[in-house]
């Protein structure tokens, strides 16, 4: 085995460790959509970026327009919050689309999973 080689095998693409590496490197398109959003929920990108630790995936949108997307869990001060971000792997960049705090009459409490309707 050659010294390039690894024994755990290739490596996987983790869309968390891309997305929180995007943004921990500034690699982050902030569109129009999410901007409005974040003056009408008076919410700051700051405050987004700080909170990329307690992000989780929740959904995948692997075939999603224009590039693959996820749905992700964070929280701002301990209140629940979901984000829609696509990623770039070519790029290397993300794109967040929107943000926004999950109606608790269609989610789990945990707000991490649909509510059947």
């Amino acid at each position: 085995m050659s010294n390039a080689e690894d024994k755990s095998g290739p490596q996987r693409y983790d869309p968390l460790e891309f997305i929180r590496n995007c943004i921990r490197d500034g690699a982050v398109f902030w569109t129009y959509h999410v901007n409005m959003r974040l003056r009408m929920r008076s919410l700051n990108r700051l405050e987004i970026v700080q909170a990329v630790d307690t992000f989780e995936i929740i959904e995948r949108y692997p075939d999603d327009k224009y590039m693959p997307s996820y749905l992700i869990y964070f929280e701002l001060g301990k209140q629940p919050h979901h984000a829609v971000i696509a990623t770039d792997s070519g790029g290397p960049n993300i794109r967040i689309v929107t943000v926004y705090k999950p109606d608790a009459g269609k989610w789990s409490s945990d707000f991490k999973r649909r509510l059947s309707t």
